[in-house]
């Protein structure tokens, strides 16, 4: 059996991948880091977010129950400077980030890979629900049994060299049965509900956290609403109150419904159009990362998704160099939003991904 590093973020699903690996012989070591200074906020708001003070008594609570070692290290530092800092200059910018994306290849993997080793553990584990199978080539990263809770998704950037020594316990695993389980194991998390908002994030106001960060006036961030014909139509107060998509919250009236379609940074402009005008027939997605195969070298089929939970599109990627590959779909997808990942499927199997650098609307 191995000694192997659990990443316990305090969750019912780290805790319980923790606890099946010790249930299978394997020699358990609880690694957790606190990756946000929770001194600043309210920590009431911060109760059952990801990373919170409350999350790091939970890991702790569940390691002394399975009677394992648990360490924290603090990454506040690192996670401000290569997370949140890029997460506010790509809203401020017009881009729509995808932080947890990010965060998976440049802290969860890197650095508690690194730690992990550092333990003398042979592999790292985490609570995601994926499904990953080393062979001498290249890991083969597969979508979760539970098509409700699969996170593939989220992993398309991590690199083949930060997978080799890893394992998702929860693969092949429903949430269900992952809280059985939990709860068969005595664990403390067992029926703890779960985090969906930004772990820096705790009150969920994306919109006051920006401005915050941003550090500019009202009327430094102030733009005009255009029309697609170049009226304009209002003002704002920041692109990064916008999503591509957006439909809501535009604060203007109109007699047809209305959706942003494009921001321009420079002149800090937001065109806003029918819902005919978010169609697109493909995209250019650039620094892509190929994780189940090599770097196709030629025109492939795929089975993309341009966000979490998206239906996957049938399209065709086509390799135009530097990392950068074209993507034209069958058909017209809504919403390609800049700064998003885009993940590349075949069935079951994550083939890799890239960040939507633009839409492409032409036929």
């Amino acid at each position: 059996m191995a000694r192997i590093a659990v990443a316990m973020s305090g969750g019912v699903d780290s805790s319980t991948a923790a606890a099946l690996l010790q249930e299978e012989g394997h020699e358990v070591v609880g690694l957790t880091l606190q990756l946000w200074d929770h001194s600043e906020l309210n920590l009431a708001a911060g109760k059952g977010r990801c990373c919170s003070p409350d999350d790091i008594a939970d890991a702790r609570a569940v390691s002394a129950h399975l009677d394992i070692p648990h360490y924290v290290f603090d990454h506040s530092d690192g996670f401000m400077s290569s997370i949140v800092e890029p997460f506010v200059r790509a809203y401020s910018e017009g881009r729509t980030p995808s932080p947890c994306i990010r965060c998976n290849r440049l802290v969860k993997f890197d650095l508690l890979g690194k730690m992990a080793r550092g333990l003398d553990a042979e592999m790292l584990a985490t609570g995601h629900y994926a499904r990953l199978a080393l062979d001498d080539e290249r890991p083969q990263l597969s979508k979760a049994k539970d098509p409700d809770k699969d996170q593939s998704y989220f992993l398309f950037d991590v690199p083949i060299q930060q997978l080799s020594n890893v394992c998702f316990p929860l693969g092949n695993l429903s949430k269900g049965e992952v809280r059985r389980a939990a709860a068969r194991f005595g664990l403390s998390v067992a029926q703890k509900s779960e985090s969906y908002e930004l772990c820096f994030i705790p009150d969920g106001n994306k919109d006051s956290f920006l401005e915050e960060r941003i550090g500019t006036s009202l009327q430094q961030r102030q733009g005009s609403i255009l029309s697609v014909g170049g009226e304009v139509l209002g003002s704002h107060g920041g692109l990064h109150r916008f999503t591509i998509g957006q439909r809501r919250g535009l604060g203007i009236t109109s007699n047809e419904p209305l959706y942003v379609i494009d921001m321009d940074a420079d002149s800090r402009a937001v065109t806003v159009g029918p819902s005919m005008c978010l169609e697109s027939r493909g995209l250019i997605a650039t620094d892509c990362n190929w994780i189940s195969v090599p770097p196709p070298e030629e025109t492939v089929r795929v089975a993309a998704r341009i966000r979490h939970r998206h239906e996957e599109a049938p399209a065709t990627l086509s390799p135009i160099g530097s990392g950068r590959v074209e993507l034209r779909f069958d058909a017209v997808e809504r919403a390609v939003a800049p700064g998003q990942g885009v993940a590349f499927y075949d069935g079951d199997l994550l083939l890799g991904g890239g960040w939507i650098e633009k839409s492409l609307v032409e036929d």
